[in-house]
């Protein structure tokens, strides 16, 4: 008996990144060690009012999530999407959809979501994971608030992100 080789874990972490924060990439950092592979989908969602682009959201995560993936020696991708999640996540061959809880709010929605993606796909799991404690009331709406009314969210987002940030918001004002 030959032992047949096993097929990758993928998972698929979606959401609109705008910007990203650090509650996003402490979820995306637990998750690559989950995983064989790890793609973030950065959601089009133009109804959402974005403050970058989905081009800039898409460069951004990319630029903060090398070191996650070169600490986890894991693969973390990084890809634009539209449409239904459930499709992506087929497109990609993930076997598990990762959606990170803040609180009893978000679990509400995501547990809605999950049950309408389970039906649509039955082998796709959708996985949560609670934010950290310290990360539990980080939300990149709140984010996006916050900085246009010229409060300090450099606790809140990455350096690189922090800097796009404030100069898109300096634009906005200008």
């Amino acid at each position: 008996m030959t032992d047949s080789p096993r097929t990758p874990r993928i998972g698929l972490y979606p959401g609109t990144f705008d910007p990203v924060t650090n509650g996003h990439l402490d979820v995306i950092g637990r998750a690559a060690r989950l995983m064989d592979k790890l793609v973030i989908g950065v959601a089009i969602n133009t109804g959402k009012g974005p403050l970058f682009s989905l081009e800039e959201r898409v460069e951004m995560v990319t630029a903060e999530v090398a070191e996650i993936a070169a600490r986890n020696g894991t693969v973390v991708e990084v890809r634009p999407f539209e449409g239904l999640l459930i499709d992506f996540a087929r497109s990609i061959g993930a076997c598990m959809i990762v959606r990170g809880l803040r609180a009893v709010t978000d679990f509400d929605y995501e547990f809605m979501m999950a049950g309408m993606n389970y039906r649509m796909a039955p082998d796709v799991e959708t996985v949560f994971l609670m934010a950290s404690e310290r990360h539990q009331f980080i939300a990149s709406r709140l984010v996006k608030e916050v900085a246009a009314l010229g409060g300090d969210i450099s606790s809140f987002v990455p350096k690189k992100t922090l800097d796009r940030t404030l100069a898109r918001i300096r634009e906005r004002r200008a």
